[in-house]
């Protein structure tokens, strides 16, 4: 089953209007599977969200976490149950921080990459000289309430670039909710996992093999058959609340060099010869609306590797 996260949160421990039981109301109310509480610079409210879980009949799931924010970008930390203090982050050597945080357990990724800066908003935007990526474990494509070409779009053209050139990371989105927002159409991260399953452990393996799925609300799933020589790719319906189906989807697999589209239809499995994309050894496969302009764009499904 494909479970829906919402990896990017806050509550009143820091800076948002949501208590830590507002927060978890809200994502059972959307039928959010899991989501992550990532306050910046606190971990107070884990333990608060704990007893709340523990009082709850619903199957909801919190991932822990907290967003690093400092004057030279923001970094998200998700596993992280133990606060590992970061008073010496160096510009310049941002891995030392990245490196940290993964040795206590965490997964840590780069979160709003192009956020405006100053003059408006000092920190949001990510400064930091990254010369390591092996130490990232995932870019924030999507912070939704950020604009769609100024910033996201960005944001998933670094993330494209980086994962077309062979590091293994993985690619999110986040609501960055500092109250009540609307999820619906918005963009999600979607993993594979199993009803009651550890949802710690399943979000380490589906970043550590690139399998995230960032979509609004369709799934598109490809794979490769050596024996046709083929790509198949096949969409389907998450059931994320507020996606309005379309009647025709567009396809599309972009590689280093090109980008090959075919239409698509939910419930439809289509083949994609390989020659087509020519010899890439990386894939990313996603899904549109009409066009692939970023504003159409509906899913980011997992990297295809060749090699």
């Amino acid at each position: 089953m494909y479970k829906r996260l919402e990896l990017h949160n806050h509550t009143t421990e820091s800076d948002s209007s949501l208590s830590c039981k507002e927060l978890l109301d809200y994502m059972i109310s959307d039928r959010v599977d899991a989501f992550a509480l990532t306050d910046h610079n606190t971990i107070s409210g884990h333990v608060k969200m704990q007893k709340l879980l523990s009082e709850t009949q619903s199957p909801i799931a919190c991932i822990y976490g907290m967003e690093y924010t400092t004057y030279y970008g923001h970094i998200l930390c998700l596993n992280l149950t133990e606060y590992v203090p970061w008073e010496t982050i160096d510009k310049n050597r941002p891995e030392l921080l990245f490196s940290a945080a993964r040795n206590k357990g965490a997964l840590v990724g780069i979160a709003h990459p192009f956020s405006f800066g100053e003059p408006f908003a000092r920190g949001c935007r990510f400064e930091m000289t990254v010369t390591d990526y092996s130490v990232v474990d995932f870019i924030e494509i999507f912070n939704n309430p950020e604009p769609l070409y100024e910033v996201n779009e960005p944001g998933l053209l670094l993330w494209e670039d980086l994962a077309l050139s062979g590091h293994r990371l993985s690619a999110t989105s986040g609501m960055d909710l500092h109250g009540i927002w609307s999820m619906a159409d918005q963009f999600a991260t979607f993993i594979e996992g199993e009803p009651g399953g550890d949802i710690a452990k399943e979000l380490e393996t589906a970043i550590h093999a690139q399998r995230t799925w960032v979509s609004k609300g369709p799934i598109l799933t490809a794979q490769l058959l050596p024996e046709t020589a083929c790509l198949e790719l096949s969409a389907t319906l998450s059931g994320k609340p507020g996606f309005t189906e379309r009647d025709s989807y567009l396809a599309a697999c972009k590689t280093k060099t090109r980008t090959v589209t075919l239409p698509i239809h939910i419930g439809e499995t289509v083949l994609l010869p390989l020659s087509q994309l020519g010899e890439a050894d990386v894939i990313i496969p996603k899904l549109y609306g009409e066009n692939t302009d970023v504003a159409q764009l509906l899913c980011v499904s997992p990297v295809i590797s060749r090699i």
